[in-house]
């Protein structure tokens, strides 16, 4: 217990809340989004898979000095979700969620659009025969049969959501019960010279990622026997 008095168990809170809302937002929007990108026969289809997969490529300090531009209260959304809201999405858990859902999407698309592609395209065809509309054929017919690809978006998305740093500074800043997540408090802990608390925190989320990605393998593999 005196080991927990060195650490801000808000800063957990926050970021598993942060992941868990992220990561839902992801998978809603992911469904449709890798659907489009697998089954789609469209020109720009090209364009758009290259735009989701930007955040893999460029440094999180870009992405979020320009979500930060767009987000603050002269910002294009900023300003709208001033109106609506009261308050600018930047430096507040709001504009977290936003910037973590841009910055994982690719994480999210690329497991669920290779899940899409792989489902026999005859079962499919055999669904539409027997009088399923397209929505209940994705329902009851493509997504139970690529369980495994949905878990790996979860998984992935959420651990990656988990360990963010660059884009979550550059949003939401180092704000006490708000946007402090726990990369941010190792960070601090580090700048401070406090070794000791930052080995607790990077430890409890070594240990916690860990476990993560085995429950995942374990899931998967449950999945692949059946």
């Amino acid at each position: 217990m005196e080991l927990l008095t060195q650490l801000d168990i808000t800063s957990f809170k926050i970021t598993l809340k942060l992941a868990l809302i992220s990561t839902i937002i992801l998978l809603i929007i992911g469904i449709p989004i890798s659907y489009f990108l697998a089954y789609g026969n469209v020109r720009l289809k090209s364009l758009m898979e290259a735009s989701i997969s930007l955040p893999l490529v460029l440094p999180p300090s870009v992405l979020g000095f320009y979500l930060l531009i767009f987000m603050n209260q002269n910002g294009i959304l900023g300003s709208i979700w001033v109106k609506l809201f009261g308050h600018q999405p930047a430096f507040h858990f709001d504009g977290l969620v936003i910037a973590s859902v841009i910055f994982s999407l690719p994480f999210m698309i690329h497991p669920l659009t290779a899940g899409f592609r792989s489902i026999d395209k005859e079962l499919i065809e055999a669904s539409y025969t027997l009088g399923k509309t397209a929505l209940s054929t994705l329902f009851h017919v493509i997504l139970p049969n690529m369980k495994s690809s949905i878990i790996t978006g979860l998984v992935i998305s959420f651990a990656h959501i988990i360990g963010e740093f660059g884009v979550v500074l550059m949003i939401g800043g180092n704000i006490e019960g708000e946007t402090k997540v726990v990369s941010i408090a190792i960070y601090d802990a580090v700048e401070r010279l406090d070794y000791f608390t930052a080995h607790l925190y990077a430890g409890l989320l070594f240990i916690f990622s860990f476990v993560t990605l085995a429950l995942f393998y374990h899931l998967n593999k449950k999945f692949e026997v059946k």
